[in-house]
């Protein structure tokens, strides 16, 4: 999920996921919604980098999370949005892929302590700053268990400046992530979406991974 931040990107995430076609189809509004899995996703996949129960932190209509669960991975993807949630459900159910779907803050994630051995974040974290983006690495690792660790994919500095998601730089995700964290990858990688009056792209991106310590 891109664009303005929580919770006053509200009304915006939900007017946007609401133009979502009742196919399914991608939302032509979104930039992030591909109607198909991220590629790095898929490469966490293969190479085992996703394990356990899993968590899709700000999972939009579904993707990556839909993705994962038809791998057989126990999936849940929470959003702060009802109607990207609603979108999930519907897609899940005309696939015949079962997936928990449910809508969350993602700065608190109550309910869910120690509850995800694998947390994926494509295109969240780049929403928050300032004390917002503090809660929300402190939520992840609450509902992070002992040996989890977050894959964090997010737009990077190298992309072309002007309108769209935040670039974030290598120094910001390296401050998120120093306490209580053990970064195990930060490299440059892509995403799939698009940017204001660029179209379809691969977005120069990070992928982080994280291991949660003591």
């Amino acid at each position: 999920m891109t664009g303005p931040q929580q919770p006053e990107a509200g009304e915006y995430f939900e007017s946007v996921y609401r133009s979502q076609p009742p196919t399914g189809a991608v939302i032509s509004a979104a930039g992030w919604d591909i109607g198909q899995p991220q590629p790095l996703v898929v490469e966490l996949a293969d190479t085992g980098r996703i394990r356990g129960r899993v968590l899709d932190a700000g999972c939009g209509t579904g993707e990556n999370a839909l993705y994962l669960a038809g791998r057989g991975y126990d999936v849940t993807g929470l959003d702060f949005a009802a109607t990207a949630i609603a979108n999930a459900r519907a897609k899940a159910t005309r696939l015949g892929i079962r997936a928990e779907f449910d809508s969350a803050d993602a700065r608190e994630f109550t309910s869910y302590e120690d509850s995800f051995d694998t947390v994926l974040d494509s295109g969240l974290f780049h929403t928050f700053t300032g004390p917002d983006r503090v809660r929300y690495v402190a939520a992840l690792r609450r509902v992070t268990n002992s040996a989890g660790a977050v894959h964090i994919l997010a737009v990077s500095d190298a992309a072309p400046p002007g309108p769209g998601p935040r670039r974030i730089t290598e120094a910001e995700l390296r401050e998120a992530f120093a306490t209580g964290w053990a970064i195990e990858v930060l490299r440059r990688g892509e995403m799939l979406g698009s940017l204001p009056g660029r179209g379809p792209a691969s977005i120069p991106s990070w992928l982080l991974t994280a291991r949660k310590s003591a």
